[in-house]
């Protein structure tokens, strides 16, 4: 396997990343043993996590089955969601930042985040705030990077001229949604990164299972999918019938390609301009094999010009950017 430079850190990880988000909710302790276990096997080096997936119970589920193996991964969490009842326990403030770390280290079980990351952006904190609490934990040895999730290209750079004019440790890395249906991250915040050599970090590459196959046009949403379990949620709002139908015409191009729809999905993502690692987030151990092929595989230019017939550079048929608070 090829590992990739993380930005411009000199680690270099996995071309894939191991997500985490179903770990505590969909899939269990002996499940996500499992998942990560196998990933290792792999060669992914790589796992990504947050302090709000499930109350914590991602990060202990992490914290426990890595017991001795810390150093074999790159860790990475996020903070801002709401953690308490607590008006403070939310936010990019530096009362919340801070307190949310030793809570992640805690559930971890470790004694350093590689990559702490504000898992959205806010309003109504100046961002001099932020930094310095992330130069904090970096100053301390808690943390070695930190990145964002979600954010837009202005706010990066602001972030990284702040850090420049205050000795603060710069960003190292963006999360942003990226697929086949939502290119929208091609616009301004790939040529930013490629810029300013963050790492890029894409969030949902198979489409919540709009480019897997999981959806067909006419019937019901899978009961044990997001969407299905979850109708009016954030999730459900992806799930549009042209994206359906979009995914069904991708499902047939893959299995041209003798590939199944999920690897060809992860493989256009990894494979594009700039990115360092797409972020897969498996609820079983047969979806995680399905996908593990992909690491071998490289886009032929065959492959990546009828992938453009589906959705141009810069394009969007579904909304992945509506948890932003900023994209319109």
């Amino acid at each position: 396997m090829e590992y990739r430079f993380f930005g411009r850190t000199g680690i270099k990880v996995s071309p894939v990343c191991l997500g985490t988000y179903n770990f505590g909710d969909q899939t269990g302790v002996k499940a996500a043993a499992q998942i990560i276990q196998t990933s290792l096997d792999a060669g992914i080096n790589f796992i990504d996590t947050a302090d709000s997936y499930h109350h914590g119970k991602s990060e202990e589920i992490i914290g426990e089955v890595l017991k001795g193996r810390r150093n074999q991964v790159v860790l990475a969490t996020k903070v801002h969601y709401k953690t308490s009842e607590s008006p403070n326990d939310q936010g990019n403030s530096r009362r919340h930042i801070l307190k949310a770390c030793e809570d992640s280290l805690t559930r971890l079980k470790t004694d350093y985040i590689d990559l702490y990351q504000i898992h959205r952006p806010s309003s109504h904190i100046p961002v001099e705030e932020t930094l310095h609490a992330c130069s904090m934990l970096v100053r301390s040895g808690k943390v070695r990077y930190i990145g964002t999730t979600t954010h837009p290209a202005w706010m990066i750079l602001e972030a990284i001229y702040t850090s420049k004019n205050y000795n603060y440790p710069m960003y190292v890395s963006e999360q942003s949604p990226y697929n086949l249906l939502d290119r929208r991250i091609e616009n301004e915040i790939v040529p930013m990164a490629q810029r300013y050599h963050l790492a890029l970090l894409p969030w949902a590459p198979l489409a919540q299972g709009l480019l897997a196959g999981r959806y067909q046009a006419g019937q019901l949403l899978p009961e044990d999918s997001r969407a299905g379990r979850l109708p009016e949620s954030i999730y459900a709002e992806r799930i549009t019938q042209q994206g359906i139908s979009v995914g069904e015409r991708f499902t047939r191009m893959a299995l041209d390609f003798k590939k199944t729809p999920g690897q060809l999905a992860l493989l256009w993502c990894k494979d594009q301009p700039g990115i360092t690692a797409p972020i897969i987030g498996p609820r079983t151990l047969t979806q995680l094999t399905d996908l593990l092929p992909a690491l071998e595989m490289s886009l032929s230019e065959e492959e990546r010009t009828a992938c453009e017939q589906i959705n141009p550079p810069g394009g969007h048929i579904t909304n992945f950017f509506n948890t932003s608070g900023w994209m319109k």
